[in-house]
């Protein structure tokens, strides 16, 4: 029998790792410059742009409208 106020545990699968050789072929969809890769943010960043691009289930997603201002 569990305790009521113990919290419930969800079971979680890890994200699949970004493969660090795609890094080499993508560019920022702005500017066309290099991105680096933050790993503990699961993002590709673009210094140019200011952005962030975040990483879903290893796969970087390249969309202006899912991108992180790095401003603020």
């Amino acid at each position: 029998m569990t305790d009521a106020s113990e919290p419930t545990r969800k079971t979680q699968k890890p994200s699949p790792p970004f493969d660090r050789h795609m890094l080499e072929a993508l560019i920022c969809p702005q500017t066309q410059a290099t991105l680096e890769y933050d790993a503990e943010r699961q993002e590709l960043i673009s210094r140019a742009a200011g952005l962030a691009f975040p990483i879903r289930d290893g796969i970087p997603i390249m969309l202006l409208d899912e991108a992180r201002s790095l401003e603020g």
